[in-house]
């Protein structure tokens, strides 16, 4: 294995149950250091994780990986009444030292220190970088954030030193200061580090950017900036070379035409001079016989050039990819700008969506924003005035995991042509033998198109939409596609993000700042 390759693929394959191919012929490498894995959704980056990890077992190939490996998923799943101190991996340890000072240790106590006796200042170290204070590794996770969590499960993992270390979006769900620390976690991560990632800000922070595409993996030595640059720039080159290419080809169509009105006139004037008899026979006999030979040269000429043209065209076009991303459509829901659509809990009292407004809700990770939506849907915080509403949760939790994609959606629009459906469902990238799958079997990001699909789809059309950090598991592109779609809506929108960039290009009404559980100021 090369000393620069922390991974190395080779022929690797990887297919459902269902014989859905995922993975198919994989060969690359991964540097060591800090890689960001990017990819379109669906293009198995998740999946390619799980291989590495050893979650998922390759249908064929081979994984050479130069020492051990740690992963943390996408969907981070901790028990809610374990402390923090054993998220850490250091809970027994700790409780060995402490029974050390005490002095009530055992022979057993003194076996679990072994060398580890600064085990609690490194621990402390470990939570003062996310934030938090030795005390809170006697709390359990229960009692602290999603946002925290995260950055608790991150941190276990760069305790733990392994020599490859994978993580699965791991600033999902995480505010601006929770993204700083986590920033600060990997700026000296002890070991190789791969990230899948839509976050540009933490992309740039990477010392090389690996490619999922096509079946392909390619990696590029810089951050993602500089990858985006020279992306753009060979694509700018591939669509040049194409426009080239395909002027060639018509310019060999227009020569080809002409070069054969060119000999049908010639055989015209032979037929006439032959019947006008201008020369002897034989003579004329040799002309025609000279005739074909040059036609046939001609010919064979123009064919050969239109053929390297159309060659030319084919690998032009090899070069220019074709991104594809999902296309929303969101239906009008007709709603008037008079239309009360709900009610919010405010500091100095109910706030008022009004029409087609657009409201974001900002906040600290913990803040309750999550439950504040949750409260307005369930009826329990602030008033709904319409019972059309589409909610999209922050963690997907609302689809049948058993069901099929197609029912899963079909449930939002029971009495909708399933073709229909399945046209629609197109434009989300969930194609063909794909929405029969069962949710459970599906990655972050096509759960997510499969929600955002049941919501945008339903009949009739919601006339309040309410997001919980939508852009997590998306694409750029395909943020870009959201973005252009909530901007057209015509119904009402309040969304939970921390996606400042995101927030900025959906033209909102009114931004609302929560400060304290379970009220908004308007003065946001």
């Amino acid at each position: 294995m090369p000393t620069d390759s922390a991974i190395t693929l080779i022929d690797l394959d990887f297919a459902w149950p269902d014989g859905t191919v995922a993975v198919d012929g994989l060969s690359a490498t991964l540097p060591a250091g800090r890689t960001g894995l990017v990819g379109a959704n669906g293009s198995g980056k998740s999946t390619l994780l799980r291989l590495l990890a050893g979650d998922l077992t390759p249908t064929s190939g081979r994984i050479l990986t130069r020492g051990d490996v740690a992963y943390l998923p996408q969907t981070l799943t901790l028990e809610v009444d374990v402390s923090i101190a054993d998220v850490l991996g250091v809970g027994a340890a700790l409780a060995a030292l402490r029974a050390i000072e005490s002095g009530s240790a055992t022979e057993h106590d003194f076996e679990v220190i072994g060398e580890d006796w600064d085990v609690a200042d490194r621990a402390a170290e470990a939570l003062r970088i996310i934030g938090m204070v030795p005390a809170d590794l006697d709390r359990t996770v229960g009692q602290v954030s999603g946002g925290e969590a995260m950055l608790l499960a991150v941190t276990a993992l760069r305790l733990r030193a392994a020599a490859i270390t994978l993580l699965d979006e791991p600033t999902n769900n995480l505010d601006r200061e929770a993204r700083a620390r986590l920033f600060d976690l990997i700026a000296d991560w002890p070991g190789t580090l791969v990230i899948v990632s839509h976050d540009v800000a933490l992309l740039n922070r990477m010392d090389h950017t690996a490619e999922l595409h096509d079946h392909r993996l390619t990696s590029f030595g810089g951050p993602y900036r500089e990858f985006r640059a020279h992306l753009d720039s060979e694509q700018a080159a591939a669509a040049q070379a194409v426009s080239s290419a395909e002027q060639t080809v018509r310019m060999q169509k227009r020569q080809r035409a002409a070069a054969e009105t060119k000999l049908a006139r010639r055989n015209r004037k032979a037929r006439k001079d032959y019947a006008n008899k201008r020369a002897p026979k034989i003579v004329m006999n040799n002309w025609a016989s000279s005739a074909e030979v040059a036609a046939g040269k001609l010919r064979t000429g123009l064919e050969a050039s239109a053929a390297e043209a159309a060659d030319a065209l084919q690998a032009a076009e090899a070069r220019l990819r074709s991104d594809e991303h999902i296309r929303v459509d969101v239906p009008d829901p007709d709603v008037p700008a008079s239309r009360r659509i709900a009610e919010l809990p405010g500091v100095g009292g109910p706030l008022v969506v009004m029409g087609p407004e657009r409201i974001a809700v900002v906040g600290r990770n913990g803040i309750g924003k999550t439950r504040l939506l949750e409260g307005l849907i369930a009826g329990t915080a602030g008033r709904l005035l319409t019972d059309r509403i589409g909610y999209l949760p922050q963690r997907i939790d609302g689809l049948d995991e058993q069901a099929s994609v197609l029912d899963n959606v079909r449930a939002g629009a029971p009495d909708a042509d399933t073709a229909l459906v399945r046209t629609r469902l197109a434009r989300f990238l969930l194609r063909g033998d794909s929405v029969y799958r069962a949710v459970a079997a599906l990655s972050g990001g096509e759960r997510f198109r499969v929600a955002l699909a049941r919501l945008l789809l339903a009949d009739p059309p919601p006339q309040l939409i309410v997001l919980d950090e939508p852009t997590n598991n998306l694409d750029l592109a395909s943020v870009d596609q959201l973005v252009d779609a909530l901007r057209a809506y015509r119904g009402a929108v309040i969304v939970v993000s921390h996606d400042d960039e995101f927030l900025s290009r959906l033209d909102l009404d009114r931004t609302l700042s929560m400060r304290h559980p379970g009220v908004v100021d308007a003065a946001g």
